[in-house]
Order: structure tokens, then C-alpha cells, then sequence
């Protein structure tokens, strides 16, 4: 055991330092969550479209105040904006592009960012186009990146079949997954079985948002749906912990091999965890759940990799090491082709945690 007096803990900028040089995998983000706040000014100008405030500062100052407003529909306020500013070819591939140059500089070894193309069709903007344009914008930067279609789970089934073939479409071409988002209480994935079979059968992987905004039952339910991946999962933690024996239900999801995209930062402001103290993420890692970390929405969470790792480590207890093994874990996880994961594992195993605290 270390010794605190030969080893005092790092100063705050030691820290965040640290926390930056972490190797960062990135399965979870937004792309229309997720621009800076000086193009999104910018596009809302260029568009004639009004915004909440005059400049740059007071609009990341209006950002930060519905990430903290406590409230789930304060919080989705800024996708309206964020959408109608981006709903040209350009705009998508200049948000792509940002979105995958600030993840590489932010640390991160590969990205796969996600976006339902077809909310840009009454804007005029076809959902092969949206396609198109954002892989172009990805395919700009060097990082090793894919894109997941999201399909609106509250649509009924032949509009979530509709994403699921443009996502079938332009699978090999960049897009790496599929994902049923929005609303979930209400709206289960059973509802879209259907089309998730098909997206399957056409060699697709799945990741599935769940237990979110619903009990923790939807995300067993998500599993044996074919889920691969998990976004979010956090209540979860409420069978885990519950009266019942967790052993059964922590032996089918490592059989199938489910990994968890927990969003930490996301998960406080929406509601659906009281502190990154008091987070799930705590519970579902002492039971052994493959998880890792996530940004959600980088623009309305005010947040990136780099924070979540820091405030993780400060608030929630974990250490660089069990940080780092996130990573691998979120690697080994990853939709994007073996060579990529293994530089991405291999940038992760030079990172010394002994180093970090020494």
C-alpha cells in the first residue's frame, strides 16, 4: 500500500493532466449533441435561425444552465436548435469532422458517434444525404471512427425500418451499428423486434438504448434482443442490488457478452442518477458489469472524455487503473474493424497507472 506522506496526491492540475493523457475510447456520443458552441453559433446565423443568446460566451452560458436545470425537457431543449443548424450536407460534414478532431485531441484512440439521419428530412435533406455527409466529415480527420444510424423508438415500426435499411445500406461504407434512441419509457425495443432481426441478419451489430428512463429489466430485455452494447443500462444497478440473487442475471449478460455505455455526466443531468458520487456506475463495476464511460451529448452536458475520466476518478472513487481497464473493455467492444481495436488496446496498455499516481 502506497504510502501518502512519500506519495501525496497529485495537485488538480496533476489531475486533469493525468486524466488527458489516459488513452480514451468513445462508443457513446451525439453528433447532434455534441458541436462546439462557436459553430453551432455559427450555423444558426448562416441558417437565419434565432438564438437563445447574442454571442458565443452567453450561448455556452445558456447550455450550462439546462444541463444543471434538473430537468429532462430543459436538457433536450438544445437538440431543436442543434438539429435545424445542422440540417445541410455542409453543415453535417463540418460537425462531423469537429466532432472527430476534438475526441483525437481530447485523447481518444477511435470514436463511433451516432445520429438519426432521418430528423433531417423535413428540412429537405434526404436520409442518404445526411449519411453521405457525415461520413465525409468523419473520414476527414485521421481518428479511426464510425457512425451509428439511430432510429426514434416512439416512430412506428416501418419508420424505424426505414433507418434500419439506409443504416443496412451504408454498412461497410462507414456505418458501423444500429440503435433505437429517444423516449424510452413507453416505447420498448420489443415493439421494433421486427426490424432489429432484420438489421441482424444483415450483419449489423446492435446497440440499444436502455434502462435509461426505464427499469432495469429493459436492458436483459435489449440483450436478448441481440444487443451487443448497452446505452447507458444504469438501472440496472437496481436488480443488481435488489433482494433477489444477482448471480443469474450476471451470468446471462456475460454470456452474451454485453458491455455497458455508461454516460456519467449525462446520467446526473437527465435524472436518472442523483451524483456522479452516488452514480450506478459504482454498483454495476463492483459486480463485475463490462462497462466503460461516455460523453452522451458533449455540447448539452458541457462536458468531454477527459472530464468524465477526472471527475470519475475525484467524485466516484475509481482509480487510473480501473479507469484504463474501462477503456480496454470498451475496445474489446467497439464495432470498429480488429486492426483498430487492437491499437486502440495497445495505446491503452502503455499507459502506466503507476505512473499517473507516482
Amino acid at each position: 500500500m502506497p504510502d501518502p506522506a512519500r506519495h501525496p496526491r497529485p495537485s488538480a492540475a496533476a489531475e486533469a493532466a493525468i486524466a488527458h493523457r489516459l488513452p480514451k475510447v468513445l462508443l457513446h456520443e451525439h453528433l447532434d449533441g455534441g458541436l462546439r458552441v462557436a459553430t453551432l453559433f455559427d450555423l444558426l446565423r448562416e441558417r437565419g435561425l434565432a438564438a437563445p443568446a447574442g454571442d458565443v460566451p452567453a450561448l455556452a452560458a445558456w447550455f450550462e444552465a439546462r444541463a444543471h436545470a434538473g430537468s429532462l425537457v430543459e436538457y433536450l431543449r438544445g437538440f431543436a436548435l442543434t438539429v435545424a443548424a445542422m440540417a445541410t450536407p455542409e453543415a453535417m460534414a463540418r460537425v462531423a469532422f469537429e466532432a472527430a478532431e476534438d475526441a483525437r485531441a481530447d485523447g481518444c484512440v477511435l470514436a463511433e458517434f451516432r445520429i438519426a439521419p432521418l430528423l433531417f428530412e423535413p428540412f429537405g435533406v434526404s436520409g442518404e444525404a445526411a449519411v453521405e455527409a457525415l461520413l465525409a466529415g468523419l473520414a476527414r480527420s485521421p481518428l479511426p471512427s464510425g457512425l451509428i444510424v439511430c432510429a426514434m423508438r416512439h416512430l412506428p415500426t416501418d419508420e424505424v425500418g426505414r433507418s434500419a435499411a439506409l443504416a443496412l445500406r451504408y454498412q461497410g461504407r462507414g456505418v458501423v451499428g444500429f440503435d433505437l434512441a429517444g423516449a424510452e419509457a413507453g416505447h420498448p425495443a420489443t415493439d421494433h423486434a421486427a426490424v432489429l432481426r432484420r438489421v441482424q441478419d444483415g450483419g449489423l451489430p446492435l446497440t440499444l438504448h436502455a434502462g435509461e428512463a426505464d427499469a432495469g429489466g429493459r436492458v436483459l430485455e435489449a440483450a436478448r434482443l441481440g444487443a451487443r452494447r448497452i446505452g447507458h443500462g444504469v438501472r440496472l444497478a437496481d436488480l443488481l442490488d435488489g433482494p433477489g440473487d444477482p448471480a443469474p442475471l450476471l451470468a446471462e449478460l456475460a454470456e452474451r457478452r454485453v458491455h455497458l455505455e455508461v454516460c456519467p455526466t449525462s446520467n446526473v443531468h437527465t435524472g436518472a442518477a442523483p451524483s456522479l458520487a452516488a452514480h450506478p456506475i459504482r454498483s454495476l463495476a463492483r459486480h463485475g458489469v463490462s462497462l466503460s464511460f461516455h460523453t452522451d451529448n458533449r455540447l448539452m452536458s458541457c462536458v468531454d472524455m477527459s472530464t468524465e475520466a477526472l471527475q470519475l476518478h475525484r467524485e466516484a472513487g475509481f482509480g487510473w487503473a480501473d479507469l484504463q481497464r474501462m477503456g480496454l473493455a470498451a475496445a474489446e467492444a467497439s464495432f470498429l474493424p480488429e486492426p483498430v481495436r487492437v491499437r486502440a488496446r495497445d495505446a491503452l496498455l502503455a499507459f502506466d497507472p503507476a505512473d499517473a499516481t507516482a
